[in-house]
C-alpha cells in the first residue's frame, strides 16, 4: 500500500502532459484557429447591361483534380479487298534531265522551261542541291488490275527530312489539263501502303490556267480541288498505294487502279518539297516567271526565288497513239527519211563529149547542146 501511495502522484503527472500536447495552443486571447475559408475571387463578366463583377468562390479540392481520360474514340478500321502485286515489270524508261553533275555550280544544266510547265529544280532557295528531289526516270507497266508507276531518283532516300511530295500526275483525254493527282507524303515503307496517300480531282477544268500550251501567270485557280481518296478512306479503299524501294528503277512505286486513268492517258511524275500545294496547280500559271526564279544560270530570272525544291518530268502517253501535237507530251525524235534509189550512172561514150553534147549519166542519154 505504501508503495502505491508513492506512484499515484507520477501516473497522475503523466497523465496531465500527455493531455497538455494533444489540447490546441492559445497565444494570450486569441481564439482557437479553425480551418480556413478559401477567400473569394473576383472574376469579371462580360454582360451587355452593365452588370457588376460576379464573385466566384474557387472549385473544392475535388474539383481541381485533371478530370478523367475521355474513352478513346473508336478508329475506322480500313479493310482491303485488293492489293498491288509484290513483283512488278519494268515499262519503258522515261528519261528526265538530272542536276547532279552541275550541282557544284549551283546550276541546273537546262530541261527548266517555265513556259510549258517543265521544272528542274531540285535545289533550295539558296541554290543547293537535294538529289532526293532529282528525277532520273520512270516507267509505266500495267496489269488488268493496276497502273505501275516507277520512279527513280537520283537519291536514295525518299524519307528526305525535307518531307518531300512525289505525286503522278494524270490527263485521261490528253488535253494537257491535268485531271486528277495521285500524291503521297512520308514517312514511306518498303510495304504497299496506303497512309499518306490522297487522290484529287480537278472538277473545273482549271489546272491549266487559260492554255495547256503556255504559262498564264498571274491567273487565279484552285486548281487539283477536290479530294476523292484520303489514305484508304473514299468510294475504293483500294484506289491508290505508295512503297519505296521497290527496285533500282523503283526508288518510289506508285500503284493505282486501272479504271481512274481509263484506256489511253497521259502520265507524268512530280517530286514537290516546296510549295507542296495541288491547289496551287499548275504552278506556272499561279506565278509568274520574274517571281519564280530560274535554275539556268544565264537565264534573267537567275537565281531560284518563289519556286523552289521542285522537279517534274514529261507527260508520256500510254494506251493510245499520239498524233505528237499533245500539250506537254514528251519530244519525239523527228523521223528520219527513208533513203531514196541509188542513182545508176552510165559512162559516156567516145562520140557524146566535146562541144556539141552532152552526157547523162542518170538517164543515159546523150543530149545535143544547143545555143
Amino acid at each position: 500500500m505504501h508503495t502505491l501511495r508513492k506512484e499515484i502522484p507520477v501516473l497522475v503527472v503523466i497523465t496531465l502532459v500527455i493531455l497538455a500536447c494533444t489540447l490546441p495552443v492559445q497565444f494570450g486571447n486569441a481564439p482557437a484557429p479553425e480551418e480556413a475559408a478559401a477567400p473569394a475571387v473576383e472574376v469579371p463578366v462580360e454582360s451587355t447591361q452593365g452588370q457588376a463583377a460576379e464573385t466566384v468562390a474557387p472549385p473544392d479540392a475535388a474539383s481541381t483534380e485533371a478530370p478523367p481520360a475521355p474513352p478513346a474514340e473508336a478508329v475506322a478500321t480500313i479493310t482491303h479487298q485488293m492489293t498491288p502485286a509484290e513483283e512488278v515489270p519494268m515499262g519503258g524508261i522515261v528519261y528526265d534531265v538530272v542536276s547532279k553533275d552541275t550541282a557544284p555550280e549551283k546550276r541546273a544544266p537546262y530541261g527548266d522551261s517555265y513556259q510549258i510547265n517543265r521544272f528542274e529544280r531540285p535545289f533550295d532557295n539558296q541554290m543547293l542541291y537535294n538529289p532526293n528531289l532529282d528525277i532520273s526516270t520512270y516507267n509505266v507497266a500495267l496489269d488488268p488490275d493496276w497502273v505501275y508507276v516507277s520512279i527513280e531518283l537520283v537519291g536514295f532516300d525518299p524519307n528526305d527530312p525535307l518531307g518531300i511530295h512525289y505525286a503522278v500526275e494524270l490527263d485521261v483525254d490528253h488535253d494537257g489539263f491535268g485531271d486528277y493527282i495521285i500524291t503521297a507524303q512520308p514517312p514511306y515503307t518498303p510495304k504497299w501502303d496506303t497512309a499518306g496517300v490522297q487522290v484529287y480531282r480537278d472538277t473545273n477544268h482549271d489546272t491549266g490556267g487559260l492554255s495547256a500550251e503556255k504559262s498564264d501567270a498571274p491567273l487565279p485557280g484552285d486548281g487539283y480541288d477536290r479530294l476523292i481518296f484520303d489514305r484508304g478512306t473514299g468510294d475504293d479503299p483500294d484506289l491508290a498505294w505508295v512503297r519505296i524501294n521497290a527496285g533500282r528503277r523503283a526508288t518510289v512505286q506508285f500503284a493505282f487502279k486501272r479504271p481512274l486513268a481509263g484506256k489511253g492517258f497521259m502520265l507524268g511524275v512530280v517530286a514537290d518539297a516546296g510549295l507542296k500545294n495541288v491547289g496551287m496547280m499548275d504552278y506556272v500559271d499561279r506565278m509568274t516567271r520574274a517571281e519564280a526564279g530560274s535554275p539556268v544560270r544565264d537565264n534573267k530570272d537567275y537565281p531560284l526565288k518563289g519556286l523552289y525544291n521542285l522537279d517534274n518530268a514529261c507527260r508520256e502517253a500510254f494506251g493510245f497513239p499520239p498524233t505528237g501535237y499533245e500539250p506537254q507530251l514528251c519530244p519525239r525524235d523527228e523521223a528520219t527519211p527513208a533513203p531514196g534509189p541509188t542513182p545508176v550512172t552510165c559512162p559516156a561514150p567516145p562520140y557524146c563529149t566535146g562541144t556539141w553534147y552532152n552526157w547523162d549519166p542518170v538517164n543515159c542519154v546523150c543530149q545535143t547542146i544547143l545555143y
